[in-house]
C-alpha cells in the first residue's frame, strides 16, 4: 500500500447522493463499502465530512443571519453527518470513533490529539466532528489541520469531480484535468481546489492532496495501491 495514514475529506453534499437534502442511507453504505476495501488492507483512516447537506454558515450569513451563530450550526451539521456515516461503518463491521470539536460528550468523545492517533493504531476509524471547532474555518481547514496533527501521509478529497481541471468541466467540456500538479501553480492558476487557508497550511507542511471522484466505486481502493487516481496536489 501507498499510504499507512489517510485523512478522506467528504463533502456533506456527496450524503444526499440524488436527494435535494438530508442524507441518503444508499451512499451512505456505499461509501462504508469504500471505506471497508482499504480498511481491510490495514490503512489507517481518519475521515473529516462537511455539513453543506444539512446546513451552511455562509449561506446562512449570506440570507442575514449572523455569521458566528450560522457557523455553529453548519458545525452541528457535520456532527449530524458524523453520526450517521459511524452508523453505516459499524454496520459494515468496522470499529470507529466520533470525535469533536466541540463538547458533545453523550454523542462524541472531545478530541484530542493523542487519543486520536491512538485509535488509529489500534484500527479504529476516527470520525473528526465540529471542524476546528472556531467559526470562519472551513471543513477543508479542518482535514487539513487534523492530518497534519495525527501525522496522515496525504489528504484524499473525495469529489463527484474525478480530479483537478483548467476550468470547470461541468460547464466546459474542453477543460484539460491534471494528472498532478504544484501548490505554486495551483495558486497560479487560481484553481480552487480547496480554500486558501486549508491549501496554505497543507503547502507549509508538506502534506500532498488527491482530489479524486469518490463516487467511482473502487478509487478509493485504487488510490492507495499507489495507482494514478484522480489529481496529486504536492510541493
Amino acid at each position: 500500500m501507498k499510504y499507512k495514514r489517510i485523512l478522506l475529506k467528504l463533502s456533506g453534499e456527496a450524503l444526499m447522493g440524488d436527494r435535494q437534502y438530508g442524507i441518503d442511507p444508499v451512499r451512505l453504505a456505499e461509501y462504508a463499502a469504500e471505506i471497508k476495501q482499504i480498511h481491510e488492507q490495514g490503512i489507517q483512516i481518519a475521515i473529516v465530512i462537511g455539513g453543506g447537506n444539512i446546513f451552511r454558515g455562509l449561506a446562512g450569513a449570506a440570507n442575514g443571519m449572523d455569521r458566528v451563530q450560522g457557523d455553529y450550526m453548519g458545525m452541528l451539521a457535520t456532527v449530524i453527518n458524523g453520526m450517521a456515516l459511524q452508523g453505516a461503518l459499524e454496520d459494515a463491521g468496522m470499529l470507529t470513533r466520533l470525535q469533536t470539536a466541540l463538547k458533545i460528550e453523550a454523542i462524541a468523545e472531545p478530541y484530542i490529539k493523542r487519543r486520536a492517533v491512538r485509535h488509529l493504531e489500534k484500527g479504529r476509524i476516527v470520525i473528526f466532528g465540529a471542524g476546528t471547532g472556531n467559526p470562519y474555518f472551513t471543513t477543508d481547514t479542518a482535514a487539513v489541520l487534523r492530518g497534519v496533527e495525527v501525522h496522515a501521509d496525504v489528504i484524499l478529497k473525495g469529489t463527484r469531480v474525478d480530479g483537478i481541471y483548467d476550468q470547470d468541466p461541468e460547464k466546459f467540456p474542453d477543460a484539460v484535468k491534471f494528472d498532478t500538479i504544484s501548490f505554486d501553480d495551483c495558486l497560479k492558476k487560481n484553481l480552487n481546489v480547496m480554500d486558501t487557508t486549508a491549501f496554505t497550511l497543507s503547502l507549509e507542511n508538506k502534506l500532498p492532496i488527491v482530489v479524486f471522484d469518490m463516487n467511482k466505486e473502487g478509487n478509493l481502493l485504487k488510490i492507495c495501491q499507489g495507482e494514478n487516481i484522480g489529481t496529486v496536489v504536492n510541493v
